[in-house]
C-alpha cells in the first residue's frame, strides 16, 4: 500500500517514514505543498498524510486544489493539539480525518489502514475471499482455517489483490503500489512473488490475464 507523506519537519517525517515502512507501507516522503503536489499529479496513492503549515503550498491549498480536480485519494491531515480552527477548515476541505501531534505511530497506520478501506467501498478489518483471510493490522494470515507464513512484500502484494477482487492489475500498477521511490525493483519481482503465492497457498488463487496483468477471483477457494 503506497502513501505518499507531505511533512516539511525533517526528524519528524523521517521518523513517520519509518515507522509506516515497518507497518507493511511503502512511503513517499516530499517535504514541501509544491512537490506534493507534483507528486499526486504523477503518483497514485492509497492515502496522503497532510501537513498544513506547509513551505511553497500550504497544506490546505494543496488539498483544495486536489479535490478541486476531483481527486478522491483519503487524506489524513496532521495538526498541532491547540490547531482547533486548522482541524475544521481541513476537515470542511475535504480532509478525511486528522490526528494530532504528537501521535502514536500504531494509531497513524491504523488510521490509514481505515481509510484505505473506506476508500476501497469495504469498511471490515479483516480481508475474506472465498476461504482466504487477511488481517493487515496483525500482519497474519490464512487460507481455508491455517496460518500462512509470508514475506513482507508477499503479504503486501497479496493485500492489494484482496482489496481489487475481481478486477484486473497490471504489473505496472502493483510495482506503483508496493515500492516506494528509490528501491529497486527486479525486472521480475512481480512475477517471483506472484509463483511463492500460489505455491504457498493454491495455484489458481492468483490468475494470469495475458498480456493485461494479475487478478484474485470474488469469492476464489481453489
Amino acid at each position: 500500500m503506497r502513501i505518499l507523506l507531505v511533512e516539511d519537519d525533517k526528524l519528524l517525517g523521517d521518523g513517520i517514514q519509518a515507522g509506516l515502512t515497518q507497518a507493511g507501507f511503502a512511503v513517499d516522503w516530499v517535504q514541501d505543498g509544491a512537490q506534493g503536489a507534483a507528486a499526486l499529479d504523477t503518483g497514485s496513492y492509497a492515502s496522503v498524510v497532510l501537513d498544513l503549515g506547509l513551505p511553497k503550498l500550504s497544506g490546505l491549498e494543496l488539498l483544495r486544489r486536489l479535490r478541486a480536480q476531483g481527486n478522491l485519494v483519503p487524506v489524513l491531515i496532521l495538526t498541532a493539539r491547540d490547531a482547533i480552527d486548522d482541524r475544521v477548515k481541513g476537515l470542511d476541505s475535504g480532509a478525511d480525518d486528522y490526528v494530532v501531534k504528537p501521535f502514536d505511530l500504531d494509531e497513524l497506520a491504523a488510521r490509514l489502514r481505515a481509510l484505505t478501506r473506506r476508500g476501497q467501498g469495504d469498511a471490515a478489518a479483516i480481508l475474506r475471499v472465498g476461504g482466504l483471510e487477511l488481517n493487515p493490522a496483525e500482519h497474519r494470515a490464512q487460507f481455508r482455517g491455517k496460518p500462512i507464513e509470508l514475506t513482507a512484500r508477499e503479504f503486501a502484494l497479496l493485500h492489494e489483490l484482496m482489496l481489487n477482487a475481481g478486477r484486473v492489475l497490471s504489473r505496472a500498477q502493483l510495482e506503483q503500489r508496493l515500492y516506494a521511490w528509490g528501491e529497486e525493483i527486479e525486472s521480475n519481482a512481480i512475477e517471483v512473488h506472484v509463483h511463492h503465492l500460489r505455491r504457498k497457498l493454491a495455484p489458481k488463487l492468483v490468475r494470469t490475464i495475458r498480456g493485461v496483468g494479475y487478478m484474485m477471483p470474488r469469492g476464489t477457494d481453489d
